[in-house]
């Protein structure tokens, strides 16, 4: 057992450099409609968002409380909340402005001067025993040339840094100096903040426009050959160039919070067989040659800790057909942490949620999925918030372990004691949480099993709650009705103690 932060930190580092195989320990599934361990996130974005805008810090407040309580009731565990749409926050930062989207100008600070969006949202979902991912575009700027930014941001200091391509502005990934400053973003955000992981999504270099070419001459000029690339490999340089960022936003995390995850999710085709016979059978845009992303590298190499491809098409696409890409990437994943991103509209409109979840749940290698766009939950959009919660998702489930982060346990809990006061009937129990050491207990996990029910903590059905708090209320139900509650600790990557059982009277 590692005991101090500097030792997890360099521990990390090796882990994450070997980059080993996934442990099953807490991801069997004996029940495949309702597994114990399933990741189910939800998108919740903030480009393009007006929403935002409307509200003053109070009316915030009390919609993204509603919308953390509605994403828990679905069944969601990880909330994706998109916190730097356009190289600005969504959060209290020195380094860039607040966004626009949250209060209609960029560098514009809510009205409460002491409301932080992220740091609120971070509590509102740890109090539920729920994550939070914090979703960063790296290298967008602008999704409108018309858009103003803020005075003193970045561009106007350092606009050689940029590229326009299209009717946007982008930094220029192959600058090291951009690198940098995304870590650096990355750093700030990871060493303030209680996140749970930092995620981004398909947008490294940009989507192609048909007949014109990505404006990089003068990064190219400058740095491909001293790099090793000639002229005709400018491909391979810009993939190089986003290896360079993956690989230094795992070295910042690992090196600031090694506990933190670093998730992408990034567009549902890595090649098509006609580019690569290892591709998948598909016929669509690629990440590899379009995008200049190396998911499959990612992976293998140990940079990331989860992959989200976006798998938004239907089951019988005649270019992308779903179940030829889940069966793809179950089998080019190298045995990590592999989620599914679905299409919530598609799905439900072609009546096929239901059987994509299934069919995940399947695979030996996916261990979980995520909803676009999670608004719909929220709105409970064709009844899909109550198909979560009755069906889909009728029991909750546990974040799978990062055990190739670390692979232990935390201390099983202690003294675990039924109290009584003249209004409350709770249990209450100690544990060995050290804020600083995230192999400790972070939260806990409640089961409940009825009077001559077999006590056993892997039927996800039981699971009564996800709480950061060392006590639960419990309920009055006549005092005649007799339970086994059990408790077990979770440590900051998942990993679950031993149980500990108490019997009471409701």
């Amino acid at each position: 057992m590692i005991k101090g932060f500097q030792s997890i930190l360099v521990v990390s580092f090796i882990l994450f450099l070997t980059a080993c195989g996934t442990s099953k320990r807490g991801l069997s599934r004996q029940d495949i409609s309702m597994p114990k361990h399933e990741f189910r996130g939800a998108w919740i974005q903030t480009v393009g968002q007006t929403r935002y805008q409307q509200m003053n810090s109070a009316a915030m407040k009390h919609y993204l409380t509603e919308m953390v309580r509605k994403l828990d009731e679905a069944g969601i565990n990880a909330v994706i909340f998109q916190i730097r749409p356009e190289a600005d926050a969504f959060y209290k930062s020195e380094l860039e402005p607040w966004s626009r989207f949250l209060t209609g100008i960029q560098g514009k600070a809510p009205d409460d001067p002491h409301f932080d969006p992220l740091a609120f949202l971070i509590e509102a979902c740890h109090q539920r025993g729920m994550e939070l991912h914090a979703w960063l575009n790296p290298y967008r700027v602008k999704t409108n040339m018309s858009n103003q930014l803020a005075r003193g941001h970045l561009y106007e200091r350092f606009p050689e840094r940029f590229v326009q391509y299209g009717n946007q502005l982008f930094f220029d990934p192959g600058l090291p100096e951009n690198r940098e400053f995304i870590c650096e973003v990355v750093r700030d955000i990871v060493s303030r903040y209680d996140v749970d992981a930092i995620h981004m999504d398909d947008y490294f270099y940009p989507y192609p426009i048909a007949g014109t070419p990505f404006p990089d001459d003068r990064s190219f000029s400058m740095y491909a050959v001293a790099q090793g690339f000639s002229p005709s490999q400018r491909g391979d340089w810009r993939r190089n160039n986003v290896n360079l960022l993956i690989q230094q936003i795992k070295y910042t995390i690992a090196g600031t919070k090694p506990w933190v995850r670093f998730g992408i999710s990034p567009f549902g085709i890595y090649r098509n067989r006609r580019s690569d016979p290892n591709g998948s059978d598909t016929n669509g845009l690629q990440n590899y040659d379009d995008l200049y992303a190396d998911i499959k590298l990612w992976v293998e190499q140990g940079w990331i800790d989860y992959n989200l491809p976006q798998l938004y098409w239907e089951i019988g696409h005649n270019a992308a057909d779903y179940p030829t890409l889940l069966h793809w990437w179950n089998n080019n994943n190298f045995g990590q942490h592999l989620y599914i991103g679905q299409d919530l509209k598609r799905s439900i409109d072609r009546n096929e949620l239901q059987v994509k979840i299934r069919q995940t749940r399947e695979m030996p290698f996916v261990y979980g999925n995520c909803y676009w766009y999670g608004y719909q939950i929220l709105d409970n959009w064709d009844g899909v918030a109550e198909m979560l919660k009755t069906d889909i998702h009728r029991s909750k489930a546990l974040v799978p372990a990062y055990s190739h982060m670390h692979d232990g346990r935390p201390g099983t809990v202690k003294k675990l004691t039924e109290v009584f006061t003249e209004d409350m009937h709770f249990l209450t129990w100690e544990h060995n949480k050290t804020p600083l050491n995230p192999e400790t207990a972070q939260k806990f996990v409640i089961y409940r099993f009825a009077q001559n029910e077999k006590v056993d903590i892997n039927r996800a059905e039981n699971i009564l709650q996800v709480t950061p708090d060392n006590f639960i209320i419990l309920p009055y139900e006549g005092g005649e009705k007799k339970y086994t509650y059990v408790v077990t600790a979770l440590d900051a990557f998942g990993n679950e103690s031993k149980p500990k059982e108490i019997k009471v009277k409701l």
